[in-house]
């Protein structure tokens, strides 16, 4: 599951850029301590290639559901991109 939130001219940030910035959520749903940090890898590796592509300001939350814990980063990568594909500059439908 993925959350985005763009900052429009209406809202304040304290930090002083505004570059995008990305969180992930993984819970013990997922599994022990050794798979969420597994996932956790592979769900950073599949989502740096978009940051550079999002609007300045984004702040972007990625939730784990359990079923990461047995998807190759591949499917990862495939699901980012389907979550991502109307915030991500320059993708199409």
């Amino acid at each position: 599951m993925v959350h985005a939130r763009v900052a429009d001219a209406t809202q304040t940030d304290a930090r002083g850029d505004s570059s995008p910035r990305v969180g992930l959520v993984v819970s013990r749903a997922v599994g022990n301590a050794v798979t969420r940090t597994r996932v956790k890898r592979r769900l950073r590796a599949q989502v740096a290639p978009f940051v550079p592509q999002l609007p300045a300001g984004t702040d972007l939350v990625i939730r784990a559901n359990p079923a990461a814990a047995e998807a190759t980063s591949a499917e990862i990568s495939e699901a980012l991109r389907h979550c991502l594909r109307d915030l991500v500059v320059g993708e199409g439908p």
